[in-house]
């Protein structure tokens, strides 16, 4: 649990990508970039990126502030990471995203709640019970960056992808992270168990 791992930095980069789903946002983006002003793609990786470090670091002694263990807290995040999941995989809209104030689309909601929600905060802690914390820090960084280059480049890669193309995406990953729900729900029950 320890030591650098390709498989579980693969492993939490996919969790952390499909939590994130930067290519399930772009519509979103687009939509605010029209309403409110360009985003600032630097600046919301890098204030999205400051946020997850913080959580991923300090998150447990929030845990332990309120007398909850990592696997209780990872087996709930497990839920939360499922019904987002099914929200993917079935259109349905659970959480629902408001313009922010006029001129601060980038940090709200872009940054918040879009790429550094609830859902990403209980995915890196639930990941944190499972996995090195510098395989968990490399996945971040990995789709920061990824964050960046989309909303850098936001209006290329629609073109690429067209709606067919990110709605595919939307799909595939939901359902990845539904199969990833069940197994950090399952191992951490059974932690719990023990």
């Amino acid at each position: 649990m320890s030591s650098f791992s390709v498989q579980e930095t693969f492993s939490a980069f996919i969790v952390l990508f499909a939590m994130i789903d930067v290519t399930g946002l772009t519509p979103i983006v687009m939509d605010l970039e029209k309403k409110t002003g360009r985003v600032n793609a630097g600046e919301a990786a890098l204030v999205s990126l400051a946020m997850l470090l913080a959580f991923l670091l300090l998150g447990n002694l929030l845990l332990e502030l309120f007398n909850v263990d990592i696997h209780s807290f990872a087996a709930a995040g497990a839920i939360v990471i499922f019904i987002m999941a099914l929200e993917m995989i079935l259109g349905v809209e659970i959480f629902h995203y408001n313009d922010g104030p006029k001129g601060s689309s980038t940090l709200v909601p872009v940054v918040f709640p879009l790429i550094a929600g609830a859902g990403t905060f209980t995915a890196l802690l639930s990941l944190r019970a499972e996995y090195a914390l510098v395989n968990i820090v490399l996945g971040l960084l990995l789709n920061i960056l990824i964050v960046y280059i989309v909303l850098k480049h936001l209006h290329v890669l629609e073109r690429i992808l067209g709606e067919g193309g990110i709605y595919l995406l939307r799909k595939f990953f939901g359902i990845i992270l539904l199969a990833i729900a069940v197994k950090l729900f399952t191992s951490n029950i059974a932690a719990i168990i023990q």
